[in-house]
């Protein structure tokens, strides 16, 4: 599918996902919000994609938010770009109608949704969104080059894109309350440092590098496994108990004990060859106990 502000690219079953505005430094616009939330839909619906990696055009991997549009940027009611907010019974914006879900929450429910390992590879600054969009994907790797900044409080606004879900997960309750509240930009060594990305690395060797991982997730790996078992992390991180977690994992214990994956991966390892999974997420994707999925109001 062709896109405006994003570029796809398949290559051995990696997806790599490019933010391309980069005379904007890749700034996010409504355009964008629905393009990525098109692109991670049309990635879970194609078994030839098993991993996808984001990154930016450029020298930015995402500046935030365009703000062209001036003090209204952040303003529902000044932005004709969007959908209005109808009124409720009281008169007042009706908070809970669908229209007034924020747009990077948009984007970021629907990662935290992927059935694939999603890579951020972090080629420059990563501001605002561009900050708050790598927290539910599953590794965050940096190039010496980025720079990272939750500067919320120095707009006026306030942390988005369900950041204050994912930010004190990754990081800690300390570490997110500080970033947050000061609004700072900091480099990779911090962000490393902190927890939010996993490795820093130089500027050409960065997308070698996120392809290597996903490499390691999609080579000698079952599709179902990897899917079936992202879900069930990100989902118990916020169980009250570990009975949760025992309840979930019996049931997708049975589900897949009795695949065609299973019998393949134990005859491989005893022929001592790679693997040949026969299973696929639209035909043999479990229906397990995952909760129930909150509806926005």
């Amino acid at each position: 599918m062709p896109y405006e502000t994003i570029r796809t690219d398949v290559a051995d079953r990696i997806l790599t996902l490019t933010i391309n505005r980069p005379d904007k430094l890749n700034a996010l616009n409504t355009l964008m919000i629905r393009e990525l939330v098109e692109a991670f839909e049309a990635a879970d619906a194609n078994e030839d994609v098993r991993a996808i990696i984001v990154t930016g055009a450029g020298r930015a991997f995402c500046a935030g938010a365009d703000l062209s549009t001036g003090g209204g940027t952040f303003d529902r009611e000044a932005r004709k770009d969007r959908p209005p907010v109808p009124l409720g019974p009281d008169g007042q914006p009706d908070l809970t109608h669908d229209s007034a879900r924020d747009g990077g929450g948009r984007i970021t429910l629907k990662i935290f949704e992927s059935r694939k390992p999603v890579i951020a590879a972090i080629n420059g600054p990563a501001v605002g969104i561009g900050a708050t969009m790598i927290l539910p994907m599953d590794v965050r790797i940096a190039s010496t080059d980025a720079r990272f900044g939750f500067v919320f409080a120095q707009r006026g606004i306030v942390m988005e894109a369900a950041s204050s879900y994912f930010l004190p997960r990754v990081v800690g309750i300390s570490q997110a309350l500080d970033w947050c509240m000061s609004g700072r930009v900091f480099g990779a060594e911090e962000a490393l440092n902190g927890g939010l990305v996993s490795k820093v690395v130089a500027p050409d060797d960065l997308l070698p590098a996120a392809r290597a991982l996903a490499r390691g997730y999609t080579e000698k790996t079952a599709p179902v496994s990897v899917a079936v078992m992202r879900k069930m992390m990100w989902r118990m991180l916020g169980a009250s108990h570990p009975m949760e977690a025992h309840r979930l994992d019996s049931r997708a214990m049975f589900h897949r004990g009795r695949g065609g994956d299973v019998r393949e991966g134990i005859a491989s390892f005893l022929e001592k060859r790679d693997p040949r999974f026969p299973d696929t997420l639209a035909g043999a994707w479990p229906e397990l106990p995952w909760g129930e999925e909150p509806m926005y109001r």
